[in-house]
């Protein structure tokens, strides 16, 4: 079977590989149809993804087809189309006692931890996949990506109305905006590229559109005076905005972290406590998460169209890879078509 590995930084590769064996109970032969490229996969090309090592298959976002199955309790059959949900749990850590599998103590992530999509044929274990017979293979591999948002939304715990504000405008923030949108909140969104406020503006234009590359403070009190939001995301990753962030929340309100950054944060404390703020951080996602985005999906709340700006073969993707991190390249999303 073909497959891309990223052999060390920088340096991507086609290879041929042997395909899985038959899958046991429990296990699916699943064949990769489409692939989302994501910032892990940038990070880890650049060689400063944590928790990594090379060799490695990349890969986490999927839209695939089960070609064989054991027996399950799942009802997956051959032909079924699905997502997959790729944060692997140990099921008996004190986190997944706890109901917490997507902060396992072991945790294995597809294209981290593990050898991921980028390839075509993989098994993995049923109860990672969640199938739809109406969705597309793009928009399945686009699931996950909107899981971290939604994820992020439950955990903020939004109400009806209320003034939220998204700091960060990729696919991340995008997946945020929309699942606070559909929680009935009034949502704001500030970056600092033009093009993807106006992708963003285009999209959903009941959004307010913040332009971050001057004085993004003032630009919101001069909006919104002093009632400053009370839930504010940020989904950059970006150590100066995740620390500014927390200006830009109100008395009483809750500063979302989505984006991770691999250091030290520091805020007021004073001002913090002033404020009373709550801190929450959002990892990965649940099954729970991936069951409310497929049934949005299928009762058409979410159009996924706009956002796939680049599309590439698995015989082209290697050639493309690189420039679609470029600022000029104007990426949403980006996918590769494996079958």
């Amino acid at each position: 079977m073909k497959a891309i590995v990223l052999e060390q930084p920088g340096h991507l590769r086609l290879l041929d590989q042997e395909e899985p064996g038959a899958p046991g109970p429990g296990e699916a032969l699943i064949r990769i149809r489409q692939v989302g490229v994501c910032g892990t996969d940038l990070h880890a090309y650049q060689g400063n993804q944590p928790f990594f090592s090379y060799p490695r298959i990349l890969g986490h976002e999927l839209g695939v087809e089960v070609v064989a199955v054991g027996e399950n309790e799942q009802g997956l059959a051959s032909g079924t189309r699905c997502a997959v949900e790729p944060y692997f749990a140990c099921g008996q850590c004190p986190a997944c006692l706890r109901g917490k599998p997507n902060c396992c103590l072991k945790i294995q992530v597809l294209g981290v931890h593990i050898d991921g999509g980028m390839r075509e044929f993989a098994c993995l274990p049923t109860r990672y996949l969640h199938p739809s017979s109406i969705l597309s293979y793009e928009q399945l591999a686009l699931v996950e990506p909107l899981a971290i948002g939604m994820h992020a939304v439950s955990r903020a715990q939004l109400q009806e109305g209320e003034c939220v504000l998204v700091v960060g405008a990729g696919p991340i923030g995008l997946a945020v905006t929309q699942f606070a949108l559909l929680a009935g909140a009034q949502v704001m969104v500030l970056d600092v590229s033009e093009q993807r406020l106006r992708f963003c503006q285009q999209i959903w234009p009941q959004v307010i559109c913040l332009d971050g590359r001057g004085d993004p403070q003032s630009a919101l009190q001069t909006l919104v005076g002093a009632d400053l939001p009370t839930a504010v995301f940020d989904a950059t990753g970006n150590p100066h905005s995740m620390q500014a962030a927390f200006s830009y929340a109100g008395h009483g309100g809750r500063l979302i972290f989505v984006g991770l950054f691999q250091g030290e944060i520091t805020f007021n404390d004073p001002d913090f406590h002033r404020r009373e703020l709550t801190l929450l951080s959002s990892r990965n996602a649940t099954a729970a998460d991936f069951q409310r985005i497929l049934a949005a999906l299928e009762a058409g709340q979410i159009d996924l169209i706009s956002w796939i700006t680049h599309r590439a073969t698995v015989e082209t993707m290697i050639e493309q890879f690189p420039s679609w991190f470029e600022r000029e390249s104007g990426i949403i999303k980006a996918v590769i078509a494996f079958a």
